[in-house]
């Protein structure tokens, strides 16, 4: 349910690193129409470029750094408290490396967005772009879903793919899928501000259907 005191839904973006897909969101929810706004960027480690793109973007930011916490829960304990002080109605994982606890998760139920450079269920986890090339993949992709308490493991929304050539590199893989979660995040983040995406129990709807598998879509498109 979207906050009652604010006119347009509350996004808080947590990221770990320079904050590319960060900045894509950035441009397009302070575009003319976008249906939510950015309240709050959060970040684990001093010094990430993300803080300052928010920064420069005159968005609020907060740091709690992991180093700083004994355990898992006792970070997440704090990164949720912090997170609770700007009431928002979307959280938005935008290359946050951290794994997070079933009671963070949990807070945070049907309402928190994560982005993933394969196309799941394939390669949950890290390097999938290399692992892609190993196995001699077609195509990869990129992947935003739902956040549950299986790492990278909750309910599709939408993908993209991206063709591997011959000559490609892990690097170069990494590259043509990053242009895709750019164009593809933004959108799915504004669905979900226009109440046309949501998640019942473990059941993404969107437009009031049930959505039976990840949508592929021509990733230009804003409708």
């Amino acid at each position: 349910m979207m906050s009652s005191d604010a006119m347009e839904p509350r996004i808080v973006v947590l990221a770990s690193g320079s904050g590319s897909n960060l900045q894509a969101l950035i441009e397009n929810t302070q575009s003319v129409g976008f249906p939510g706004r950015i309240v709050a960027v959060g970040c684990n480690r001093p010094g990430a470029f993300a803080l300052e793109r928010a920064e420069q973007a005159g968005i609020e930011t907060f740091l709690v750094d992991h180093q700083q916490y004994s355990s898992r829960e006792d970070f997440d304990r704090q990164l949720r408290q912090t997170i609770d002080r700007y009431s928002p109605d979307l959280l938005v994982l935008a290359g946050f490396m951290r794994i997070l606890t079933p009671d963070f998760v949990r807070a945070f139920h049907c309402r928190m967005l994560n982005i993933h450079p394969s196309l799941l269920p394939k390669y949950r986890g890290l390097n999938t772009h290399q692992r892609a090339l190993d196995d001699g993949e077609p195509l990869h992709g990129v992947t935003v879903h739902f956040v549950t308490e299986e790492l990278d493991g909750g309910p599709l929304i939408a993908q993209a793919e991206v063709s591997v050539d011959p000559q490609d590199t892990a690097a170069s893989l990494a590259e043509k899928v990053r242009a895709k979660e750019h164009l593809l995040y933004p959108i799915v983040v504004r669905w979900f501000c226009e109440g046309r995406l949501k998640l019942a129990g473990n059941q993404v709807r969107f437009d009031d259907l049930p959505l039976r598998e990840a949508l592929r879509l021509p990733v230009d498109l804003n409708s």
